[in-house]
């Protein structure tokens, strides 16, 4: 499977993904440059987490207008696998890819730490070697996680099962504990947490591999 890993001003964990996804996946991996006017030749799309455009105006805000994101909406209107980390998240939601908005923390503090989250749906490419209800520990490390939706778009994300894990300790106020969502065609998913920094042993857990092997699983049922 070809992954490509979007580096905007300010990433700072595209290296992660791309290691990763190259390195503890053995898949082919290739970043590609905000400024690119298509998608090179990859079955996924990584938008990872940092602080693109260095977070001024809201996050995500000024990324949306980069070049290469006129082409990620291309690639996932054409079914193409989108996963969006972090500030990758809310590049997605700034980009109108998924629904809601994320702002500041319930506490007006940046949270680092590792998170326990339940899966919610194992119906996805990003969760499909998972089991619905398992737990997973993953890494946050964000200021402006707080996922909010009106009601009407959170009855909607549950109802249509897009809702890929929420908090089961949640540190940031999201609503409903939403910790990732889905789009509706399923091919687009946003999450705060971090499943890249979570790849193998040395890291302290290999809970992060599960979101990568369900693309690859995704891609090879294709």
């Amino acid at each position: 499977m070809k992954f490509g890993v979007v580096v905007f001003p300010g990433s700072n964990c595209d290296h992660d993904a791309f290691f990763a996804v190259s390195h503890n996946l053995g898949q082919s991996a290739q970043f590609i440059w905000h400024d690119a006017a298509s998608i090179p030749d990859v079955d996924a799309v990584i938008l990872p987490g940092g602080f693109s455009y260095g977070d001024y105006l809201r996050c995500g805000a000024i990324a949306k207008f980069s070049p290469v994101m006129s082409a990620v909406k291309n690639f996932a209107r054409e079914g193409g696998m989108v996963l969006g980390i972090c500030n990758g998240f809310q590049i997605l939601v700034e980009s109108g890819l998924l629904p809601g908005a994320l702002v500041r923390n319930a506490g007006l503090k940046f949270v680092c730490r590792s998170v326990d989250l339940r899966v919610e749906t194992a119906n996805s490419p990003f969760t499909s070697t998972a089991i619905k209800g398992s737990t997973v520990s993953f890494p946050v490390a964000h200021g402006e996680g707080c996922y909010v939706a009106d009601e009407r778009t959170l009855d909607e994300l549950e109802a249509e099962d897009r809702v890929v894990f929420r908090y089961l300790d949640n540190p940031n106020g999201s609503q409903r504990d939403i910790a990732g969502i889905l789009n509706r065609e399923r091919n687009v998913m946003g999450l705060m947490p971090h499943p890249e920094r979570v790849t193998e042993p040395l890291m302290g857990s290999t809970d992060g591999l599960g979101v990568f092997q369900s693309m690859i699983s995704a891609l090879a049922r294709k």
